[in-house]
């Protein structure tokens, strides 16, 4: 992957997709529903020296998500649904305390098939380090960048929403998949 000698990247919804995917634990965990969760407001920044990547910060809006689907459940995830678990998921988060959700580098390494990214994630106002693992593919005139994360919740002192006195709850480790696809610079 290469870039002008110092040049800066900025990727974001436009460019991609930044998903949560949840689990569900509990004694009663076949009647919950595992949520695909969009993250609609978000940007990446990726500051380039020498040809490589140096630098990398990722801000998403707290406020900024869209229930996509649930799937498991005794039935369908309905509209309304959706909107109580992004009103639960709003509350866990603060979300009007901490407007942001950030992941800023401390060292960024190449890897067999992309970077490996060491920095630091902040949630709800706690800071916890966190390595990513970027995959890479060359598709010509751009390029494919991939991620797949596990984020534990508890990390950040966020508690898993649960219902029917924790018979159903969500998962305390989430999942989350970045996916962009950026053209080469000339």
């Amino acid at each position: 992957m290469t870039s002008d000698e110092n040049s800066v990247w900025t990727i974001g919804p436009a460019d991609g997709e930044l998903l949560l995917h949840t689990g569900v634990a509990g004694r009663a965990a076949r009647m919950g529903h595992r949520l695909t969760i969009a993250m609609t407001r978000w940007r990446a920044t990726v500051r380039w020296a020498d040809f490589r990547p140096d630098s990398a910060e990722l801000v998403v809006e707290t406020d900024s998500f869209e229930v996509l689907r649930g799937d498991g459940g005794v039935k369908g995830l309905s509209g309304t649904e959706k909107a109580l678990v992004r009103s639960n998921a709003l509350k866990s988060l603060s979300a009007s305390r901490f407007p942001e959700i950030r992941y800023t580098t401390d060292v960024i390494e190449e890897a067999d098939d992309g970077y490996r990214l060491t920095g630091t994630l902040e949630i709800r106002g706690k800071s916890r380090d966190h390595v990513i693992e970027v995959h890479t593919e060359d598709l010509g005139e751009s390029w494919r960048m991939s991620v797949e994360s596990t984020i534990r919740q508890s990390d950040y002192g966020i508690k898993p929403y649960s219902l029917l006195m924790g018979s159903v709850q969500v998962a305390d480790e989430v999942s989350l998949t970045f996916s962009a696809v950026r053209a080469q610079d000339n």
